[in-house]
């Protein structure tokens, strides 16, 4: 089969941000949680210390040593979360000031997951409801400005990632998107004058993913919660994974650590099942591993009351791998012409999923994606038992 594309969730959490200086203090980011990071129980892996220290990506420098990082170990493509709430961008320094300022930034393609969930007060969460500081769900007039932006701003790039020549924009919550244009006559109306626009910006189309994981929690006034039907209808070319907690139950696992291959089974499980029932491709994700307690307040015990108190799952590097190779054969089934995986993630440190060197296990994670699937000018392995 062809090498799968490799894309890598990149959470741009780590740079001053206005709106968060303004409400946790000047400069604040979300270093400060990883640091005042405890163990929770016997064995746990906290704090995290990345390996090379607690730097600003949104400096082109900085960012040009993650991009030389990833290519060198097969990532082929950013995908940036992408914050925009009724009143415009959030955390976009990240991408604007640091990938796209960075000099090296051909290296790896980027391209964009609108997160469009509620952001919500966990910075550090207690056991009590956390206030929503932004609604996930946008309006007409709000969606619009979004896509003018990104069809101006990140489409005209040349390391927009493309497939058959048409950019990759990825919607996290279905959602939450339906319920914010106000149904889903009114979604689909709004997609299509987004590939309208993007054809009239010059672009042979729009390759529109969704984020399959959120078809349960659908608003009331859509009467189906299949993901065939939604996805047919409002006319998306893929569908795709962000984390494997989102396809398995963990709170009913073991707490405060759930077992590794359990969480995988159900994963590839679900994967399995979306493969045959859906039209479009399926791009699956290789989960580096979950432990968000370092967005939970460290003074509280530490007991299974709803996310971030979820239980932990850290997977070896070798456990990694094997995760990898099972993404392969499940691609391999496929027999797409544009086969693609992700990885959550690059740098997911307060969700414990990150790619990126720690100072206990280096470039491991990593090498295992160069053992799997080489670099994107290598073939990939076939076997993949």
């Amino acid at each position: 089969m062809n090498r799968p594309t490799v894309l890598a969730y990149y959470f741009p959490g780590w740079h001053p941000d206005e709106r968060l200086s303004a409400r946790y203090g000047e400069g604040w980011t979300e270093w400060q949680l990883l640091q005042n990071a405890r163990p929770r129980f016997a064995g746990h892996r906290q704090p995290r210390v990345p390996a090379d220290g607690y730097l600003n990506e949104s400096d082109p420098g900085v960012m040009a040593g993650k991009i030389d990082l990833a290519a060198d170990h097969g990532v082929d493509a950013f995908v940036f979360d992408f914050y925009w709430h009724d009143d415009g961008p959030f955390l976009e320094g990240a991408l604007d000031r640091g990938y796209l300022g960075a000099a090296n930034r051909e290296r790896v393609e980027f391209a964009l997951m609108w997160a469009n969930h509620d952001w919500v007060e966990i910075f550090p969460a207690d056991h009590g409801n956390h206030e929503v500081l932004r609604r996930g769900p946008v309006g007409r007039a709000a969606f619009d400005a979004m896509v003018d932006h990104v069809i101006e701003r990140y489409f005209s790039q040349p390391e927009y990632l493309r497939i058959d020549g048409q950019p990759f924009y990825s919607i996290y919550e279905i959602g939450s998107f339906i319920e914010g244009l106000g149904g889903v006559d009114e979604a689909r109306d709004a997609l299509e004058d987004f590939r309208r626009k993007t054809i009239a910006a010059g672009h042979p189309g729009l390759y529109l993913d969704a984020t399959v994981w959120g078809f349960g929690v659908l608003p009331g006034a859509v009467t189906t919660a299949k993901p065939e039907d939604l996805i047919r209808t409002l006319g998306f070319a893929s569908a795709s994974s962000y984390v494997w907690v989102h396809h398995s139950d963990i709170s009913a696992k073991a707490f405060p650590e759930v077992e590794w291959d359990a969480v995988a089974d159900d994963a590839f499980a679900a994967y399995a099942e979306y493969a045959a029932a859906l039209s479009v491709p399926l791009i699956p994700n290789v989960t580096v591993g979950w432990d968000s307690s370092p967005r939970t307040d460290q003074n509280l015990p530490f007991e299974p009351v709803g996310y971030p108190w979820y239980p932990v799952l850290d997977a070896t590097p070798a456990q990694f791998e094997r995760g990898l190779r099972r993404a392969v054969e499940l691609l391999d089934g496929q027999r797409l012409s544009h086969p693609m995986l992700t990885i959550n993630a690059w740098n997911e440190w307060t969700e414990g999923s990150a790619l990126e060197p720690d100072t206990e296990r280096g470039t491991e994670y990593l090498e295992a994606i160069l053992n799997v699937l080489g670099t994107a000018t290598s073939a990939v392995e076939t076997n993949v038992a």
